[in-house]
């Protein structure tokens, strides 16, 4: 099959800020073409979303239901679905599309509660149709080079991560003023879940720790807050880690930190050495001993392979959000392409997170509000 893979979207239309993301995320490596969607809730929105993405309009559809029932019976069917809705209408459509034969790339957290999630893994490994998320910070080409370096033992046994996600853009109660759309579902038990800032940054601060250093979270120990006063869920939480190699470690997230962006950071300690990288200075990752400090960046000296084959452009000139977020896109795409070509995907074509990180995922935001209702200091992190 020499063709991009097609895409249709659930979701991301008109006033919304993550499908552009995702749309922009998908085109960059020119393997992937959206071909239609069903963009919104209502039928004439969805409509006009796809009237400004200048697509075919018999392709965009009223409901994802109507777009899987008809796109299967297409000869130039969709291969697969992007799913960048709300958090509780993630499985209905990647149940409905993964049962009707095409692939799913999902926004996180995966689904609105752990049991849909588990769910979903059944879904997915009867079907055997691959299903990526995207937990795009884990696409940095830096990111994948401190991985690596793990893997390598260039920072001996991890003994303490610190990873650490503020935000200060819910500071103020923005969901009561009716102009941030954002902020108001974010913020709203029935589409958000039992979480609000755990959910939404703090999953991505876990998935980041544990893809980073190999390790799997087995116990937590949870402080979490709702400052703004009106607010439903959490928007502020402190978490103490306990691994499985015996490591220590704090995760913190925070939507009240007033001042911060998107500061999401990790340092990682070992017996030989430690490792720290910044999501706002992204190019760069800082490997310190007592014996000094060096500095890699992206298609500069000496980088692992998986670090390389994520990078796109000569040294001095960053890459950033965007290309991180791409590489999810771009290795889903080559994996489903093999797949339907009967080839098998290589390592680096599979290095994008899973149902099984949603399923993590989900399993810390249930975790980490559990352990913040509890009188009990430590909760175990069931697996």
């Amino acid at each position: 099959m020499a063709r991009k893979i097609r895409i249709g979207m659930v979701g991301g239309g008109r006033g919304a800020f993550i499908g552009g993301v995702h749309r922009i995320a998908a085109a960059i490596d020119g393997e992937i073409e959206l071909v239609g969607g069903a963009f919104s809730s209502t039928p004439e929105k969805s409509k006009a979303s796809g009237e400004d993405l200048m697509l075919d309009p018999a392709r965009c559809y009223g409901d994802f239901k109507e777009m899987i029932q008809k796109e299967k019976r297409r000869k130039d069917r969709m291969d697969a679905i992007s799913i960048v809705t709300p958090n509780h209408m993630h499985f209905a459509p990647a149940k409905m599309a993964l049962e009707n034969g095409f692939h799913v790339i999902c926004d996180k957290p995966v689904t609105f509660t752990l049991s849909e999630a588990r769910k979903l893994k059944d879904i997915v490994e009867k079907t055997g149709l691959t299903f990526a998320l995207t937990h795009n910070y884990t696409g940095y080409p830096m990111i994948k080079q401190a991985r690596s370096m793990i893997q390598a033992g260039a920072i001996g046994n991890i003994r303490k991560v610190i990873v650490e996600y503020p935000q200060g853009w819910l500071s103020f109660p923005e969901e009561q003023k009716g102009t941030n759309k954002q902020a108001e579902w974010r913020t709203d038990p029935k589409r958000s879940g039992i979480a609000g800032a755990v959910g939404d940054i703090g999953t991505h601060a876990e998935n980041l720790a544990e893809y980073v250093t190999g390790l799997k979270i087995t116990e937590l120990c949870a402080d979490v807050s709702t400052f703004v006063e009106g607010r439903l869920l959490d928007d502020d939480a402190n978490v103490l880690l306990h691994f499985d190699n015996g490591a220590k470690g704090i995760l913190t997230c925070s939507q009240i930190a007033n001042g911060e962006q998107n500061g999401l950071n990790i340092r990682v300690y070992g017996e030989l050495g430690s490792l720290h990288w910044h999501q706002e200075t992204p190019q760069y990752l800082k490997h310190k001993s007592i014996d000094g400090q060096r500095i890699f960046e992206p298609s500069v000296g000496d980088l692992y392979e998986a670090a390389k084959v994520s990078s796109r452009i000569p040294f001095g000139h960053p890459e950033g959000y965007l290309e991180a977020f791409a590489n999810i896109y771009k290795n889903f795409a080559r994996t489903v392409r093999k797949r339907m070509n009967g080839e098998t995907p290589n390592e680096f074509d599979l290095d994008f997170p899973t149902i099984d990180d949603g399923i993590r995922g989900m399993q810390f935001v249930e975790t980490v509000i559990a352990s913040g209702k509890s009188s009990s200091k430590w909760v175990k992190f069931k697996s």
